[in-house]
């Protein structure tokens, strides 16, 4: 390679390199910025697993006593085509009862056992006499004012059709966000009702680790309002350390160092796009997510995050 093609070379990669730097510190220059219709920083996922029984009205309604920012649940679709709150699709785990939602009229289901594990809290159980599974209507008629995250947990043209009938027939378009893991949930989600901001899916998430790590994310325009991602490293506590390979350990490790990054959620937050970790259930935790530049936290513990977002505050 000559001389002169070399310092073109390094000309070009320079160019691009402080380009890329000062669009990632300062993304507006080239991006309007969302407009954020709500600021949610403190998430009670699925309702406050590990205060109430999940997903249930009086989870929701101690969760809102408390002070949450959002709600977070989960949908299902019925037999007789009801839009129901529940997380799994089977009930043998919440009720016992080895059915699918999709195969039973919604007076059909039967109610949740009187104590339930807490998904992210190892060892962990939570009790309630609320054990009814609730419709996504109620939830809906009893919290008009407050943001409601809904996962749908199934890729069913009727279930997101249902969604967002109900969405428009409440007037909450400026209130809900939706979405999945799934990219192709996501996809018919928005299909479906643009109105309603959409959650980035995994395969989102991962394009967006290249695009960061690559330097193109700053020219990149993005879609989604919502980057909602795990801490990886929870997972270390939820398990034995002795049932983990090495191999596992290193995933992890490696997962939380390219997932966890400061330069990326000020990023994203720069561009108007709120970021939430889940399921942080500890004030370390907590802790964590916030210095990182998280804007929100999605908890099983409302009133421990609530205490814990007072102690920081004053």
């Amino acid at each position: 390679m000559s001389s002169t093609a070399a310092f073109y070379l390094l000309s070009t990669l320079g160019g691009y390199l402080v380009t890329s730097f000062l669009l990632l510190k300062y993304p507006t220059l080239l991006h309007q910025r969302k407009k954020q219709r709500f600021l949610s920083k403190h998430i009670s996922h699925r309702g406050g697993a590990g205060e109430n029984l999940e997903n249930t009205m009086a989870a929701f309604h101690h969760a809102v006593t408390v002070g949450t920012d959002m709600l977070e649940l989960d949908c299902h679709i019925t037999k007789d085509e009801q839009v129901v709150v529940s997380h799994d699709g089977n009930l043998k785990r919440s009720t016992g009862v080895n059915v699918n939602i999709s195969e039973l009229k919604y007076c059909e289901l039967p109610p949740y056992l009187s104590k339930l594990d807490v998904p992210f809290q190892r060892a962990s159980q939570t009790e309630g006499k609320d054990n009814r599974i609730p419709l996504l209507k109620e939830v809906f008629e009893a919290f008009p004012n407050t943001p409601i995250n809904i996962d749908i947990k199934v890729n069913n043209n009727m279930l997101i059709k249902k969604v967002s009938e109900l969405v428009k027939q409440y007037k909450r378009e400026h209130l809900t966000v939706w979405g999945n893991a799934s990219y192709e949930i996501v996809e018919k989600c928005y299909k479906e009702n643009s109105d309603i901001p959409i959650l980035f899916s995994l395969q989102r998430v991962l394009l967006i680790l290249g695009l960061f790590f690559t330097g193109l994310l700053p020219f990149v325009p993005i879609r989604e309002q919502f980057f909602e991602i795990p801490m990886p490293s929870i997972i270390l506590k939820l398990k034995e350390p002795h049932t983990m390979s090495r191999s596992q350990k290193f995933f992890i490790w490696l997962s939380d160092v390219l997932l966890m990054r400061k330069a990326l959620f000020d990023h994203l937050t720069a561009r108007g796009i709120q970021v939430y970790v889940w399921v942080l259930n500890e004030e370390h935790e907590y802790k964590r997510a916030f210095d990182l530049g998280a804007t929100g936290v999605m908890t099983d513990y409302p009133t421990k995050l609530k205490d814990f977002l007072h102690t920081f505050s004053t």
